[in-house]
C-alpha cells in the first residue's frame, strides 16, 4: 500500500492527457509522455495508482458536518450548506464539481489507452481497467447526488466537445450501476495481500453498487448487490472479543488494514507515517482550541436505551445529570460519544488541577487554551487515536469509506422497502451489528408490541452505526427528510454544567437545552440539490440551473 500512496504523489505531476505534445510535435526524451507511456504493466499500474488520489480521504468524515450528527465550531462551507446558508458561488460547490471532473478526465484517459499495452495479458489489463471504472463510477455518484443532472463524459474530450448540456440523473445512475456491475466481473474476490491493500476488489464494486442503488431508490438492485457481497464469504465484522471496545477500536490504529486483523473494511484510504496522514483525531479533541466535531443533541437522543426502546419510552432513561444520559444506552453511544470517566486527549476536566487531565469528567465551554472546548457539551471519541491528539497532522487512522457493516444495513433496508423483510433477515444483518457490541436485538414482534415503526428503527440503526462516516446528509436527502436540516442545533442541558457560570450566557430552549444554531432553513425542492456552480455556468451556459437557484 505504501507503493500506491507514493505513486499517487509521483504521478500527480505527470502527463495523463492524450493532447499534450510539444510545439514541434516531437516526443520528448526527458519525461513521461503519452506517446511512449502506455506500453508496460508497470506503467498501467502506475497510472491506476494515481487514480486512487481521487478517492476521498478524511473529507468523507468532514461531510458529516452537512447533516445533523455533528456541528463545526468554525464557520465552514459544509456548516453553511447544512443550514441552507449558501449560494451558487460557494467555493465547495465549485470545488466538488471541478475535482470530480478532473478525476473523471484522468479515468477516461486511462480507459482510452490501457489496451495499448499489448504485451500485458488481457485479463490483467481488464483488471486494472476495472479499478479505474470503479473509481470513475464512485466519482460520478458524488456528482449526481450533489447536482442531479450532470454531463456524462466517458472519453477524453477535445476542447470543442466540452461545452455540452447535462445528462438526466437517471441516465447517469444507470451508467454508474452498470459500470460497477461490469467492473466486478474482472476484479478478484479475495482480499488484497499486504503489498496491495487499498486496491478495489470485487466487493468494492458490488458494495458501491449496493450503496448507490439504495441511494437511487432501486431497492431490488441494492438487495441483490448487497447479497452478492455477503455471499462472497470474504468479509466479516471486525471484533476484538470485547463488546465494550470493539466498535470504537475499529476506527483507531488497531483497526488499520496493515495490521491484518480487519476483514470488515471494503474500501479505505490507508494512511501511513511519512506517506499520508491527516488531522482528524486532533480536530475532534484538540486540547487547546474548540473541537471541529461537536455531537448534536439530535444524535445523542437517537441512541436507544439498552432495552431496545427510545429514550422517550424506556424506563431506563434518566437525564437528571450529564453522567446519567450515558447510562443504560446502546453500547455504541459511549464508543462514539465521549463519556465521563473515559480517557481523552482534550486534557481538561473542569475540576481542581490535581485531578487527571487525561480523564474526561465534564465538558468545557470557556476558551482559554487550557482544554478542548465544545459548543454543544458533547465530544466524539469515534475515530480518535489518542496518541496523535497532541500533534498536528500526524494521524494515521485509516478512513473507512465502505465496510461490511454498511452492506448489512443496506440489505435490511432494501428488503424492508420491498416489503420482504423477515426476522431472519434482521438476525443476519442488523442483529449482527448489535451482537458485536452487546446490544438488545431488533425483534419485529417487540417493535410492534411497543408501537415502534420498523422503517424508523432501520433508519435509526443506520444513523447510529454509521455516525461520523459521511453518509447522514445523503440519507436525509434520499429519505426526503430535508426539514430535519432546518431544525435548530442543540446541545446538553445548561443545568448539567459543573460550573453554571460557564454556560450562563448561552441561549437555551424551554427545557433548558443549549441552542447552538437556530438560523437554519431548508427549501423544498431547492435544497435537495446543490446549484450548478456559478463559475461552471459562466463557462458553459448550456448546463442550465437546478430548480430554485439563480
Amino acid at each position: 500500500m505504501k507503493k500506491i500512496v507514493l505513486y499517487i504523489t509521483i504521478l500527480s505531476g505527470l502527463t495523463l492527457s492524450s493532447c499534450k505534445k510539444d510545439f514541434l510535435d516531437r516526443v520528448p526524451r526527458d519525461g513521461i509522455v503519452d506517446e511512449t507511456f502506455w506500453t508496460t504493466e508497470e506503467q498501467l499500474v502506475l497510472a491506476v495508482n494515481a487514480l486512487y488520489a481521487n478517492v476521498k480521504n478524511k473529507n468523507t468524515v468532514d461531510m458529516d458536518q452537512m447533516g445533523d450528527n455533528t456541528y463545526n465550531s468554525s464557520t465552514t462551507d459544509y456548516r453553511n450548506i447544512a443550514a441552507g446558508r449558501y449560494g451558487i458561488d460557494v467555493s465547495t460547490i465549485n470545488n466538488e464539481w471541478r475535482n470530480m471532473y478532473e478525476a473523471i478526465r484522468e479515468c477516461n484517459v486511462f480507459l482510452a489507452n490501457y489496451n495499448r499495452a499489448v504485451t500485458v495479458s488481457e485479463a490483467r489489463r481488464e483488471e486494472l481497467a476495472a479499478e479505474a471504472r470503479v473509481i470513475r463510477a464512485y466519482t460520478y455518484a458524488y456528482l449526481t447526488l450533489f447536482y442531479g443532472d450532470v454531463p456524462l463524459i466517458t472519453k477524453p474530450l477535445s476542447i470543442d466537445e466540452v461545452y455540452g448540456p447535462r445528462d438526466p440523473a437517471q441516465t447517469v445512475q444507470d451508467f454508474i450501476l452498470n459500470e460497477l456491475q461490469e467492473a466486478s466481473v474482472n476484479l478478484k474476490a479475495e482480499l488484497p495481500d499486504k503489498d496491495n491493500q487499498g486496491r478495489m476488489r470485487k466487493g468494492a464494486a458490488l458494495g458501491l453498487k449496493a450503496r448507490y442503488a439504495l441511494y437511487f431508490g432501486r431497492y431490488d438492485v441494492a438487495e441483490k448487490a448487497a447479497k452478492d457481497v455477503m455471499d462472497l464469504g470474504v468479509y466479516q465484522l471486525y471484533n476484538n472479543g470485547d463488546p465494550a471496545t470493539t466498535y470504537n477500536q475499529f476506527f483507531t490504529w488497531a483497526g488499520k488494514l496493515v495490521n491484518g486483523n480487519n476483514r470488515e473494511t471494503i474500501i479505505a484510504r490507508i494512511n501511513l507515517t511519512n506517506v499520508s496522514v491527516h488531522n482528524l483525531s486532533r480536530e475532534i479533541q484538540v486540547p487547546d482550541q474548540s473541537s471541529r466535531f461537536n455531537p448534536t443533541k439530535s444524535l445523542v437522543d437517537a441512541y436507544l436505551c439498552s432495552d431496545g426502546l427510545p429514550i422517550d419510552r424506556s424506563p431506563l432513561y434518566k437525564n437528571g445529570s450529564y453522567d446519567e444520559i450515558f447510562q443504560n444506552r446502546d453500547p455504541r453511544m459511549v464508543q462514539t460519544i465521549l463519556t465521563p470517566g473515559a480517557r481523552w486527549g482534550g486534557r481538561y476536566d473542569g475540576k481542581p488541577v490535581n485531578t487527571n487531565p487525561d480523564i474526561f469528567t465534564t465538558p468545557k465551554f470557556v476558551a482559554d487554551r487550557r482544554g478542548c472546548v465544545t459548543v454543544t457539551g458533547f465530544y466524539f471519541t469515534k475515530y480518535v487515536e489518542l496518541s496523535t491528539v497532541g500533534s498536528v497532522t500526524q494521524d494515521q487512522n485509516d478512513i473507512h469509506l465502505l465496510r461490511y457493516g454498511e452492506i448489512l444495513l443496506t440489505y435490511a433496508e432494501a428488503r424492508f422497502e420491498q416489503g420482504t423483510l423477515t426476522q431472519e433477515d434482521l438476525n443476519n444483518t442488523i442483529n449482527l451489528l448489535r451482537t458485536r457490541v452487546g446490544m438488545h436485538p431488533m425483534v419485529l414482534t417487540e417493535l410492534e408490541a411497543n408501537g415502534m415503526d420498523v422503517r424508523t428503527e432501520i433508519r435509526r440503526e443506520r444513523r447510529i452505526e454509521l455516525a461520523l462516516e459521511g453518509q447522514r446528509y445523503f440519507d436525509i436527502k434520499r429519505w426526503k427528510q430535508g426539514p430535519l436540516l432546518a431544525e435548530p442545533i442543540k446541545g446538553m442541558k445548561k443545568s448539567w454544567a459543573l460550573v453554571p457560570a460557564d454556560v450562563a450566557n448561552l441561549r437555551a430552549d424551554a427545557e433548558g437545552y443549549i441552542i447552538v444554531d437556530d438560523d437554519r432553513s431548508f427549501v423544498d425542492p431547492k435544497n435537495y440539490l446543490w446549484p450548478v456552480p456559478l463559475i461552471q455556468l459562466d463557462r458553459n451556459p448550456n448546463l442550465g440551473q437546478n430548480p430554485g437557484w439563480q
